[in-house]
């Protein structure tokens, strides 16, 4: 083999050196987006098992374990619940407040940071108050923080804030809060 080829040969193994290089680049880029939106779409499930287990007559076994440990839920009206134990126990009670509730989250804006996250979910919530049997109206926003344990995401906070709570006779428009 002459110079000139072998010259040739290692610019031809340097160039497929190169391509690989770019090739690696491309499939850990693709890695990174494939995690990214999985954990989008863990994130929106877990929103929806929440939202489920809410309306399955507020299960407060199954929603408390969708919290971590040291996690807080709170919501204007409502109160703040510190620790899983608390939130549980809140769960428990708040069935005879809401006999009835469908929860949908709505229009979610989340963040992923490696093995953290956060939303931003419009809430909205037909009802039915225990005490008066009245049907209601509620929508706000909810403002939740995750983290990933064991692989799986879980509720670090959840903050709702209010639009309106209103009969469903009264509406929105006459009267936004009760």
């Amino acid at each position: 083999m002459s110079t000139d080829q072998t010259a040739d040969l290692v610019a031809e193994v340097e160039e497929l050196r190169d391509r690989v290089r770019r090739l690696e680049d491309v499939v850990e880029d693709l890695r990174d987006s494939v995690r990214h939106l999985g954990d989008i779409e863990a994130l929106r499930n877990l929103k929806a098992e929440y939202a489920a287990a809410c309306d399955d007559n507020y299960d407060p076994d199954r929603l408390a374990a969708l919290f971590v440990e040291d996690a807080t839920w709170e919501s204007q009206g409502l109160g703040r619940y510190e620790g899983r134990e608390a939130i549980r126990e809140f769960f428990r009670g708040i069935s005879g407040h809401f006999v009835f509730a469908l929860h949908y989250g709505l229009n979610p804006q989340i963040e992923v940071a490696g093995d953290t996250a956060r939303a931003r979910w419009y809430l909205f919530m037909p009802c039915t108050v225990g005490d008066t049997g009245k049907a209601m109206w509620r929508a706000g926003l909810d403002e939740e923080e995750y983290v990933r344990v064991q692989g799986r995401w879980m509720y670090k906070s959840k903050k709702s804030a209010p639009f309106f709570h209103t009969t469903f006779e009264e509406g929105w428009a006459k009267r936004q809060f009760i």
